[in-house]
């Protein structure tokens, strides 16, 4: 969904940390310093606890040395300095650089923890004023990305004591809130708005103050020094925990090396534990909540990686697929969520998404999840749980997805309320004709036939799987009958690749568009297309990535959410369909320039998006200004690359992992997987650059896990 700007985030550049439904976003210094459109704060279930928090030094902002994340996220570290302290007639009293001051700053089980360090470097005592500020707004996710509201709940008294202030807010859903902190030692002086600690410093000494900051009532039994180091402990083992059931990629690149370590700490920091299992939640600060389609991609793109989430992803979007009929969330039995709130504005309705379903794509791609998952795992017993829900999610497909009985899966939304464009490119302006004008619905989208696709083929293969010949028979018949009118309507000739859309009167949408890459990824497309549709694709290559809209095309705008801007994951599914149909050389050049654009990024993190303009010598991607930050799809894709690049696939039945006609691009020697994990063994194995082949080695085998090599 598009988010509106009115401030830059690549302006602030700011640090994020989650935990469960619980994120933070500070600024680099450590503080929290809300404003009119900034993401900063404390968030829970959608609910920003805490929209204030600025540290000083005798009334002074600290200087900056340096922020960053723990490599594993599971801590900010903000270095500060003292600026140069005057009295009041001007005299310098205190010297810059005397005092070092180190925030560390963690979240766990909805507490936000801090440990103050200070340490005089001086020669003499220094006698100064610690304070922290700090307010709760209590102000819902939507509001903070820019809604406005006639009526708020009310703000209930404020509570003090030696060492503890509580705030709290009373919502219009009757829900109270609570923030509550924390502070150890007690405070010199303590407030409803500041802490103030008088501190003497001998030279060399170093004090530390430890702030507990809880989304609900904190515990009354450990002092928030104890708390502060519990919870640290805990936080890097929960995310080392996470990880250790993944495989792990080294390369002979130290500085993608340094990427992958990021993206995969995002993945798992964006990992929420469900009752089903992890989920990831689509992206900070806008997204941090369960998206269906976000997460199902960013499950297929990490399913050779780390299967357990595939299988939480699809669990608990069983758990809530819907059931009945409900316009106002766009419900229908058998969808599958798009997006799930817990925040005031949705509890009231003044927003529809506390539990909505207005995605035409998240079914789909639920069945082509299922059917990946048992693929790669052979874990039939959860497939087997899962079936009702890929039969309602059939029987949704089929009867409510194709509206007018045309053979195709069209959307229109059934409420005013709720997102007018229902595929993965949601906003206003996403879908057009070559003039430039909107289409209207009810669409038909090019990836979600091509998932529809996908869906029937991926319900044919568990069907023969449960031995069910003559339901996979059928399921079979009903994907090529899609395949066939597919092409029929979709692949236009003169564009040399698959229109955008159908619109409502099936007028075809003759843009050149991203979407048309997803054909590929999910196979409808015939082969004698692919080569077509790939040089297609290519000529929106910009350097960096294929852009989502042509250059060429009426509604290009290289700085829009859609229309001309590059999305990694978009580039991943594209580069993971040119894979499949053998052009592993174009799959390359996309590693090769999402690589690239990612030096340029801070913390080698890809974001959500960034704009479509082309690649200048030596500088790098022009940065989109709302971007989320890590986004999960978008930390996904390089894991969904090296795959594609390397032919990578796995037969858990007949115990082989293969490797079809790997490919290295240009700017790896060598890659090393670990702990590539099949149903009854696993394997290491190294593959290195030899000429214009790629020679696979396998360096540890445990159990029955043979590894094949085509050329």
């Amino acid at each position: 969904m598009l988010i509106p700007a009115e401030t830059s985030l690549q302006e602030q550049r700011p640090r994020a940390l989650k935990h469960g439904d619980t994120f933070a976003v500070y600024d680099h210094n450590g503080d929290i310093l809300a404003g009119a459109g900034s993401p900063e704060g404390l968030f829970h279930a959608d609910t920003r606890h805490l929209s204030r928090l600025q540290l000083s030094i005798d009334g002074a902002r600290p200087m900056l040395l340096s922020s960053g994340l723990r490599d594993d996220n599971a801590a900010l570290i903000c270095d500060l300095s003292n600026p140069d302290i005057h009295d009041g007639a001007g005299h310098c009293v205190l010297a810059h650089d005397r005092l070092h001051i180190r925030r560390v700053r963690l979240l766990w089980d909805a507490v936000a923890y801090e440990r103050i360090a200070i340490k005089n470097f001086d020669r003499k005592i220094q006698r100064i004023t610690i304070t922290l500020t700090f307010a709760a707004d209590f102000a819902d996710i939507f509001e903070v990305r820019g809604a406005t509201r006639e009526r708020r709940g009310r703000y209930e008294p404020e509570q003090v004591s030696a060492d503890t202030v509580t705030l709290a807010y009373t919502g219009l859903d009757h829900r109270l809130r609570e923030t509550q902190l924390r502070f150890e030692p007690p405070p010199t002086s303590l407030t409803t708005r500041r802490a103030d600690y008088e501190i003497n410093l001998a030279p060399g000494e170093t004090t530390a103050i430890f702030v507990e900051i809880g989304c609900e009532a904190l515990p009354a039994t450990q002092s928030a020094r104890r708390a502060f180091f519990r919870a640290f402990l805990n936080a890097r083992r929960g995310l080392r925990a996470s990880s250790s059931r993944a495989a792990s990629i080294a390369t002979s690149n130290q500085i993608l090396n340094e990427a992958v370590r990021r993206n995969v700490a995002d993945l798992y920091m964006l990992c929420t534990q469900t009752t089903e299992g992890l989920y990831p939640y689509a992206g900070i600060p806008w997204f941090s909540t369960a998206f269906g389609r976000d997460a199902i991609i960013t499950a297929l793109q990490t399913l050779w990686f780390d299967p357990t989430i595939a299988r939480g992803v699809l669990g608990h979007l069983a758990a809530n697929q819907a059931t009945d009929f409900d316009e106002r969330a766009d419900a229908e039995p058998g969808k599958i969520l798009h997006e799930l709130r817990r925040g005031e504005m949705a509890e009231l309705g003044e927003v529809p998404f506390r539990r909505y379903y207005g995605s035409v794509d998240s079914t789909p791609l639920f069945v082509m999840l299922a059917g990946a998952y048992l693929e790669r795992t052979d874990d039939i017993e959860t497939l087997k749980l899962l079936w009702p829900n890929i039969e309602a999610a059939l029987t949704w497909i089929e009867v409510h997805g194709d509206r007018d009985r045309d053979g195709f899966v069209e959307y229109h939304r059934q409420t005013e309320q709720g997102l007018a464009n229902q595929g993965w490119k949601d906003s206003q302006d996403s879908i057009s004709h070559a003039d430039g004008s909107l289409a209207q619905g009810p669409i038909a989208l090019v990836e979600v036939q091509a998932y529809v696709y996908a869906a029937w083929r991926a319900a044919a293969a568990i069907s023969h799987r449960f031995g069910d010949a003559a339901r996979a028979s059928n399921l079979s018949t009903r994907a090529e009958a899609m395949r066939r009118r597919f092409d029929t309507h979709f692949y236009d000739e003169a564009l040399g690749t698959y229109v955008l859309a159908l619109d409502g009167e099936k007028r075809p949408c003759r843009v050149r568009s991203s979407n048309a890459g997803h054909a590929l990824f999910a196979g409808v497309a015939l082969a004698e297309r692919a080569a077509t549709v790939a040089s297609t694709l290519m000529t929106s290559f910009s350097g960096f990535g294929i852009r989502t809209l042509a250059a060429s095309e009426a509604r290009y705008n290289p700085m829009s959410y859609h229309n001309g801007s590059i999305w990694p994951h978009d580039n991943a599914l594209i580069a993971a369909g040119f894979a499949r149909y053998g052009l592993r050389q174009h799959a390359a050049r996309i590693f090769e320039g999402l690589f690239e654009a990612s030096t340029y990024m801070d913390l080698r993190r890809l974001p959500e998006l960034f704009c479509g303009f082309p690649r200048q010598r030596g500088a790098g991607p022009v940065f989109y200004p709302v971007a989320c930050s890590p986004q999960a799809w978008a930390t996904a894709a390089p894991i969904l690359l090296m795959q594609s690049c390397l032919g990578l696939r796995f037969d858990p039945c007949g115990n082989r992992i293969s490797f079809d006609r790997p490919t290295l691009p240009s700017f790896l020697d060598d890659v090393v997987l670990r702990g590539l994990a099949n149903a009854n063994g696993s394997v290491d194995v190294s593959l290195k650059r030899s000429g214009v082949d790629v020679v696979v080695q396998v360096l540890r085998r445990s159990g029955a896990c043979e590894v094949v090599t085509t050329a």
